[in-house]
């Protein structure tokens, strides 16, 4: 249950975050969480293929979640318009 809040934390965190630095791409408070989330799971994915590795704490899948979460957002503006 503890890894489900955390994981829900950071996904609310990053989503934040990707809404604040795509600016007017945000989806409300719920839809972050979710691109959060999601986008955690993407930057998880796509950083080690890449070869870009931040460090294992908090802040380093804050970081990674926050990069996801600015991907699909960007996405997602193609499919909105």
């Amino acid at each position: 249950m503890d890894g489900l809040l955390y994981m829900v934390l950071i996904g609310a965190i990053a989503g934040w975050l990707g809404g604040q630095i795509m600016k007017g791409g945000g989806f409300g408070i719920i839809g972050n969480i979710i691109v959060g989330i999601l986008g955690g799971v993407l930057g998880g994915w796509l950083m080690p293929l890449l070869g870009v590795s931040f460090s294992s704490g908090v802040l380093g899948q804050i970081i990674t979640s926050t990069i996801g979460a600015v991907l699909l957002i960007f996405l997602a503006g193609f499919i909105k318009k």
